[in-house]
């Protein structure tokens, strides 16, 4: 490119940087720093593929977007295409406190009638920081909205909802009717905010008749939206239906696994979700740390101990998972509630880190339980 004179015209290069960037940053970067009056276009290019292919050196992305606003061409400006990915950058929670002030700079640079990227990935960006009331208000700012943008408003409600918060979970419900009304067809994406929020209301007519509606439009029951409905129907107390949903599954990986084994274990149905687990391996699926949570849970509630022990032990072992307190909780109250008090008292005391109040309440518990009076 450089004998035959392409390394001086932008589009050659925009591709050039875009597969060197891919294999080697540095040497991406040093193309850059070669072209002597880089475009916009160049510029957006580049921080574009940081963004997407290197979200470890987001830093990169912003320095970049400091060489535009001080550049000596005054003709050099940011554009629409140049803050989706900025903000993109600032979903990480490192680089959260940056998206705000990147804002200010949309007003300062883009006229009002940007086109819908900019807004877009503006109510990606606060749906990340959990901030809904100002990802409703942008949300309302785009005129006729398409699917991906509704998916993204109905994804940020499901995530920020709990089940202390029912209002949140409902807006999902609401933002689905408005959906319909607007004659948009949903897609597998919706199902998964629609059957979320369902399934944090613990409302089992609604979770059916999304259920339903997926069947009935032969949207594609993936991995995402049959994890999903095994949630859901185990959190409303349909533990078979959830595993007719499961067992039907075209491929499952470790998060549908993780929603089944816990539907058995909230359900006392500790058996199938020890039997579950130790399927994960043959199928090349390695357990994670909600995996362990679960199981452990699931076998402390029909009295697994030894086995229980021995998933504990297997952690750090086998899967290279370091023990986090919630496990040690479960190791805890599944000591105590077989009455093994004295292991119990001294797993709270060798842990790593300090324990809080949930583990002296489970071990203060399992004291009370078996008479106990010393150790409570």
């Amino acid at each position: 490119m450089l004998t035959i004179g392409l390394a001086l015209h932008t589009y050659p290069l925009s591709r050039l940087l875009i597969q060197s960037s891919k294999l080697s940053l540095t040497y991406a970067v040093n193309i850059f720093r070669s072209i002597p009056n880089p475009t916009i276009f160049l510029f957006n290019t580049l921080i574009s593929s940081v963004t997407n292919h290197h979200s470890e050196h987001t830093h990169v992305a912003f320095s970049l977007y400091n060489q535009i606003l001080f550049h000596n061409n005054t003709t050099l400006r940011p554009n629409s295409f140049t803050f989706p990915s900025l903000f993109k950058a600032c979903a990480s929670d490192a680089w959260l406190h940056y998206g705000q002030p990147l804002h200010t700079h949309v007003f300062k640079f883009l006229e009002p009638t940007s086109d819908r990227f900019v807004p877009a990935s503006l109510v990606n960006f606060y749906a990340k920081c959990g901030k809904l009331n100002q990802c409703r208000y942008l949300f309302n700012q785009i005129c006729e909205p398409d699917l991906a943008m509704w998916n993204t408003l109905l994804a940020a409600y499901t995530r920020n909802a709990s089940f202390e918060d029912a209002d949140v979970s409902l807006d999902v419900l609401h933002g689905f009717n408005e959906m319909q009304e607007s004659q948009i067809r949903p897609n597998e994406v919706t199902f998964v905010a629609l059957i979320g929020a369902c399934s944090n209301l613990g409302v089992l007519s609604q979770g059916m008749w999304a259920h339903a509606y997926v069947l009935r439009d032969n949207i594609v029951v993936n991995r995402f939206v049959g994890t999903a409905l095994v949630d859901m129907y185990s959190k409303c107390g349909c533990v078979n239906l959830a595993y007719q949903v499961f067992d039907k599954m075209p491929e499952r990986d470790t998060f549908c696994y993780n929603a089944m084994i816990g539907g058995f274990a909230a359900h006392g149905h500790g058996h199938q979700a020890l039997e579950l687990y130790e399927n994960m391996k043959p199928k090349g699926l390695v357990p994670d740390s909600a995996t362990i949570v679960v199981t452990l849970f699931a076998c402390s509630h029909v009295g697994l101990v030894e086995e229980g022990c021995e998933i504990f032990e297997s952690m750090k072992e086998v899967h290279g998972i370091e023990p986090k307190l919630e496990h040690y909780g479960c190791l805890v109250d599944l000591l105590g509630r077989a009455g093994r008090l004295n292991e119990a008292e001294k797993t709270v005391q060798k842990m790593p880190m300090k324990p809080n109040a949930i583990l002296w309440r489970a071990l203060l518990g399992a004291a009370r339980l078996h008479g106990n009076i010393e150790v409570g």
